[in-house]
């Protein structure tokens, strides 16, 4: 299938509230945080393992992100090591990507519940400018235009009731294998949120939290013993270039807090085909180091990266706090062409490179 054209534009995931499970039944429809990955009907659900010590990996991210003019649905799942000496490595998360034609999913439904109106593949992002910045609980907000978010509210309607969603015979025994597995096997389950969408270019036309950016920044200053965004300016080709004299040197964190403090809240940003935002500077040859799709053998192309006001979200559902995970953001990198077999049950497993936060706890 052909790819869909690089993105002009970032989208902004914000946290929307937390998934109460007894109310609403989420599904791959549902871009959210934490809670047990909601696959497309014709995946196994098994949790993969971590590349260093073996251990069942948890589930933290789930983004529900089709592409222009493609007749599939697609997720991206992101799953991490919970253990210390894991949690900060790059073999240690691995990032998963499902795809299923829309007939395929409906069939597989067909017996549980009536399969959701279908619409024109081709018209998914049409109008794309709306993408999700009223949306709420269900909306898909990374990958559909107005008429494909018509689709999934349409859809996510048929899954929730009123009070409590009617779960067939099918889902019960998915739901007890699912806990069961996961008693077994120790696999912590974080707390689910919903992710709501809006595009970072209206947030830089509101009002933001100054005061909260302010913070921020005058503690970073007060550890660093250096003033962010006293600029030594330089000329090149009529442009203005700020140079932070930080102690440390690591102009690349103090560029990456200059862009989040529009909204210093955001948990994720997603630009398919765009710049990830480096915490500290990446390696010289990024480039060699992100591998070639392990499906086709084609290039990847950076997608989504998570950022540390995610970390603050990722508690234990049972209360514990042996799971805690620190990272400073986690850049995921797809297959160009988003490459896919028809009728395969097995998710494709992506790139990922994770970068520490030198200041975790100021987004705590």
């Amino acid at each position: 299938m052909a790819a869909s054209a690089a993105q002009e534009f970032t989208l902004i995931g914000l946290c929307d509230g937390e998934l109460d499970t007894q109310r609403y039944q989420s599904s791959y429809l549902t871009n959210k945080v934490g809670g047990s990955p909601d696959w497309l009907p014709v995946f196994s659900r098994q949790p993969p393992r971590c590349k260093r010590c073996s251990a069942p990996l948890a589930h933290v991210v789930q983004v529900y992100c089709p592409l222009e003019a493609s007749p599939y649905h697609r997720n991206l799942h992101l799953f991490a090591c919970w253990r210390v000496e894991c949690c900060g490595r790059s073999e240690c998360w691995v990032v998963l990507r499902s795809q299923c034609l829309e007939a395929e999913a409906a069939a597989v439904q067909a017996p549980s519940r009536a399969a959701p109106p279908q619409e024109a593949a081709t018209a998914w992002c049409d109008g794309a400018e709306d993408w999700g910045v009223e949306g709420g609980a269900g909306d898909d907000g990374w990958g559909g235009g107005v008429e494909k978010q018509t689709r999934v509210r349409k859809e996510a309607a048929v899954l929730e009731t009123e009070d409590k969603p009617q779960l067939c015979e099918m889902d019960i025994s998915k739901r007890f294998q699912e806990l069961n597995l996961a008693e077994l096997e120790d696999v912590p389950i974080f707390r689910p949120f919903f992710i709501s969408v809006v595009e970072e270019s209206d947030l830089c036309g509101e009002e933001v939290d100054l005061e909260h950016v302010q913070k921020l920044l005058k503690e970073y200053e007060r550890k660093e013993g250096a003033a962010v965004g006293q600029p030594e300016e330089s000329r090149v080709s009529g442009e203005k270039y700020e140079k932070t004299r930080a102690r440390h040197g690591d102009v690349a964190f103090s560029r990456f807090m200059k862009t989040i403090s529009v909204c210093p809240q955001q948990i994720l940003r997603y630009c398919r085909g765009g710049k990830p935002i480096f915490m500290s500077k990446p390696p010289s040859k990024m480039a060699e180091l992100v591998s070639v799709c392990n499906s086709c053998g084609g290039s990847r192309t950076f997608e989504l990266q998570l950022m540390p006001a995610l970390v603050s979200l990722l508690q234990r559902r049972d209360g514990s706090t042996e799971a805690e995970l620190e990272f400073g953001t986690v850049v995921v990198y797809t297959c160009t062409n988003s490459c896919w077999t028809s009728g395969s049950n097995s998710a494709v497993e992506e790139f990922c490179f994770v970068q520490s936060d030198p200041d975790q706890q100021l987004f705590k």
